[in-house]
Parts: structure tokens; C-alpha cells; sequence
């Protein structure tokens, strides 16, 4: 999208608008002169009048004012927060569009920055029921009028929306989290104030493992030190859990005014005691156990405070499953999984696979891999610390190939690197060459855009991608979550 000069439209402009499509992130985009207007709000097809509140080189933003032609998609948003909370975007969209825009936002990132045409993208498998999906809740804690709040930042902004309830939140979370700002008012702990940087209680978690009904409150702090002590941060933890008994672990996890994750105490970042009070990384187990148990299709996972845990269960099996049957698994193969977080692939892929690797750079995960293979019982599997792009060139060259390799980087998509082992074109530090090639690969992505470019990489390398399978893990937002098959061309 390049800059123009002397851009048509001005800030406090009024424009009858045609809406032609969707950006990255479910707003609705017209243009004026080919000149983009995004529109949160509007919807592809309607005609709208928007006032022009940001002018850029290449685009503008505009304020939805009127809908003058609606499109047969809108509906009625089912959240009073909607417009305010930051973190529904499509709530004003029927739930069968939501899942054909997501669609052509995949087909869309492949052929305009993948540059890869005649892909097939299948339609996006969505939920019968989607509402009240997520198993985790992350609120920010604020003060308003005086009050503590806890809610979801305004998007865009640092502003806190309260909120009692939320539509795609399990019922629970809304009111544990309710529980505990209660008691932080009651027990005068100071909240945190983004300007001065000062104050303790930052945000509110509540995981909830669905299968077993266990659920952990996360405080995140600013700092380590609960005020009044030990004695008090105890007593704390105790009336929480008094209050809901599907709680079963009350943690504090320690960060420091920027956000960061700080190690509870000098020198703990890989003690892993789980007595009441001890440490564990950055995080202080304030009460009870120092994770939960959920369970998916059959396989136990232990959550921890900082673990990375799908939020939306039953897609997530979906998801996994579309893996497994992607990489094609007979029983033989050495499989690898490149990012592998607390082992959830990687134990998929163990029960129909003769030997899975798994490779993780942060060390609790890893560790929380391991303690969920053994939950399972499930020995043909090895999780190895440290960055895929340095761990994979070093396992090739000491002789260990794969067969297929499952790849779920985080939003930013896969290092080049970790790309170029894959094909076998990564070199050592003493200049040898990595042998690799993996015939087959299977990419997890939460990012079309970074799932694009992979893919083009690889398709330089000698892929073929094969078929696309969007999976729809957030319903009412604009993400999509997508598991891809390529096969090596001369493979």
C-alpha cells in the first residue's frame, strides 16, 4: 500500500461510503480514489456514513455513524460491552459469514503474500454452540470512581471496561474473578497505575480446566512482596478458595512494572518446590497445588500459572486431530514438533507414531511437558530445550532425521533458520551441512499473514502445499486458527 502525497479524505471529513472488504483485523474497508478507509463496525456490502477521525500516508480510519444500506449478515450484538471491550471484533456479524470472511482472509494472505494461487483452503470448521468457549479469563484490575474494577482494556487504549460477565467466557471465570477483585478491595491491596508504574495488583487470571472442573486464580503482580507478608497473601489465597471450591490452586505470579516476568527470588528460575510458598520461576504458590489437570481426548495436561494452554477445548481437538491425520502417521515415523510449548501436539502425534521429539526454548514449558508425558504414561517422547533453529541443525547433523515435522510457532511464524533446516539447507557453526529434507510437514498458525510468508520460504525450498484447514478457535474475533500439509516435491 504506498503513501500518497495529498490524501483525499481529511480528518473530520462525513463520507457516504461503500464497503468492499475486510482488513486483518474484521474491520470494514472502503475506499475513496483507491484510497483505503477502515471502518470498525461496518460490515462488506453495506453502504455507510463515517466521519474520518486518522489520516496516514496510505490509509484512514473512520467512526461508523449511520448504516444506510445493512448487510443481510449484520445482527444484534449479544454483549452490552460490545463498541466499549476491545475483545470481540465480530460480534455484529452472523456466525456463518464470521466463518466465510475467515476463510477468505486465509486465501487472501496465501495469494497475496504467499504468492501461492490454486491452494486448496476448505471451508473453516466452526462450532455448533460458540459461545462460552474460553477456559481462561485475563482481566486488568483498575480503579474508577474510587472502586476497584477488573475488565478488559477499551481497544486501543489503556482504559479498563468492568465486566460481570462475558458471552464467550465459561460461566465461571466471570464470577471467581469477580470474587477476588471483591476481596483486593477488602484487604486494601493497592492497584496498578500504567502512568506512575506503582501499585501491586496488576491483572486477574482464572484458568479453568473444563474436563475436570478445576480451576487456578493467577495474581500478577507488581513485585513479589504481598502486602502484609506471608501470613496475610495465605489468608488471601484461603478466602478465595473458600469461596469457590472448583478452586484448587491460588498463585502469584511476579512481574515487574513494565510487565515483564521477574523470578520470584534471586537464583529460583529453576527451582520447582510446590510446597505452599515456595517458588516456582516467577511464579508463588500463594495456596493449594501448583497446577491443574485438564483433559483432551483422553490425554491428561497439567496447567500451570505461565503455561501456554489452548483456551477454546473443543477446537482444539479438532485442530489436533486434522494434525494427526495430516502427517499421515503409520506407526514408524520419528516425528518432530518445533515449538512444541507443554507437549499437546507432541503427545497427540505419540499414540500413532513410533518416536516424537519435541523442541521448546522456555524451560518450564519443557518441564511441563515432560510431567505430562508421564501423566500419560507416554515414553516414545523427548523434549529438548532451546530454539528450533539452533536445536534442529544439531540433531540432523548427529544423524537424527524425521519423517514429518509438526511445526506451531507463535504468531510471528517460524525463523528462517528453523525453515532452512527443514529443507536441509542450515549449516553447523563448523561449517557443515545439515542434512534434512523432512518428505512431509504440517504447520499449526494463528497468523495468516506470517503463515503466508512461511509457506512462500518453503515453497522456494522444494514444498508443495498440499491443502489448508482453517479452524475457527475464536468465535467473534478475527482470528482463525489454520493446520497446513505440505509434501517435499522430490520427496
Amino acid at each position: 500500500m504506498s503513501a500518497q502525497l495529498n490524501p483525499p479524505v481529511h480528518v473530520g471529513d462525513y463520507l457516504d461510503l461503500a464497503i468492499d472488504g475486510y482488513s486483518n483485523e474484521g474491520e470494514g474497508v472502503g475506499h475513496v480514489d483507491r484510497f483505503a478507509v477502515f471502518v470498525p463496525g461496518a460490515l462488506a456490502g453495506e453502504e455507510v456514513t463515517v466521519c474520518v477521525e486518522q489520516v496516514k500516508g496510505s490509509y484512514a480510519r473512520a467512526r461508523l455513524e449511520r448504516v444506510l444500506r445493512a448487510s443481510p449478515d449484520r445482527v444484534d450484538p449479544a454483549c452490552l460491552l460490545y463498541g466499549e471491550c476491545g475483545g470481540c471484533q465480530l460480534l455484529h456479524l452472523s456466525y456463518s459469514a464470521q466463518l466465510e470472511m475467515k476463510r477468505q482472509r486465509v486465501v487472501d494472505a496465501l495469494e497475496r503474500i504467499g504468492k501461492l494461487d490454486h491452494v486448496t483452503v476448505h471451508p473453516v470448521i466452526g462450532m455448533s454452540e460458540p459461545w462460552r468457549y474460553r477456559n481462561k479469563a485475563q482481566y486488568t484490575v483498575g480503579i474508577q470512581d474510587g472502586q476497584v474494577v477488573a475488565g478488559y482494556l477499551a481497544q486501543s487504549t489503556h482504559r479498563v471496561v468492568p465486566a460481570d460477565d462475558c458471552a464467550i467466557q465459561h460461566e465461571l471465570n466471570p464470577r471467581v474473578a469477580g470474587g477476588v477483585r471483591q476481596l483486593a478491595a477488602a484487604f486494601g491491596l493497592s492497584v496498578y497505575d500504567e502512568r506512575s508504574q506503582a501499585g501491586f495488583l496488576k491483572n486477574i487470571i482464572v484458568k479453568n480446566a473444563f474436563a475436570t472442573g478445576q480451576v487456578m486464580v493467577v495474581l500478577v503482580t507488581n513485585g513479589a512482596r504481598f502486602p502484609g507478608g506471608q501470613a496475610r497473601s495465605r489468608q488471601f489465597a484461603e478466602r478465595i478458595a473458600g469461596q469457590f471450591p472448583e478452586i484448587r490452586s491460588v498463585v502469584q505470579v511476579v512481574a515487574d512494572a513494565a510487565g515483564d516476568m521477574q523470578h520470584a527470588a534471586r537464583g529460583t528460575s529453576r527451582r520447582r518446590k510446590t510446597s505452599v510458598g515456595s517458588y516456582e520461576g516467577n511464579t508463588i504458590i500463594l495456596w493449594g497445588e501448583p497446577a491443574i489437570v485438564d483433559v483432551l481426548d483422553g490425554l491428561k495436561f497439567r496447567i500451570s500459572a505461565t503455561s501456554f494452554y489452548q483456551v477454546n477445548p473443543s477446537q482444539t481437538v479438532t485442530l489436533y486431530r486434522k494434525a494427526v491425520e495430516y502427517a499421515h502417521l503409520t506407526g514408524s515415523e520419528r516425528v518432530l514438533d518445533g515449538y512444541s510449548g507443554v507437549g499437546t501436539v507432541s503427545l497427540f502425534m505419540a499414540r500413532a507414531t513410533r518416536e516424537v521429539y519435541g523442541i521448546e526454548s522456555v524451560w518450564s514449558a519443557v518441564h511441563d511437558a515432560r510431567a505430562n508425558a508421564g501423566l500419560n504414561a507416554i515414553t516414545n517422547t523427548r523434549f529438548v530445550e532451546g530454539r528450533v533453529e539452533r536445536v534442529l541443525p544439531a540433531l540432523l547433523h548427529d544423524g537424527i532425521t524425521f519423517d514429518v515435522a509438526v511445526m506451531d510457532p507463535p504468531r510471528a511464524g517460524c525463523d528462517r533458520e528453523a525453515l532452512l533446516a527443514l529443507a536441509g539447507e542450515a549449516t553447523e557453526s563448523d561449517g557443515t551441512r545439515a542434512l534434512g529434507g523432512v518428505p512431509r510437514i504440517v504447520y499449526i498458525s494463528c497468523n495468516p499473514s506470517t503463515l503466508a510468508r512461511d509457506l512462500a520460504i518453503l515453497s522456494g525450498l522444494g514444498y508443495r502445499t498440499v491443502e489448508v484447514q482453517p479452524v475457527d478457535m475464536f468465535p467473534h474475533t478475527h482470528h482463525v486458527e489454520t493446520v497446513v500439509l505440505m509434501s517435499r516435491v522430490n520427496g
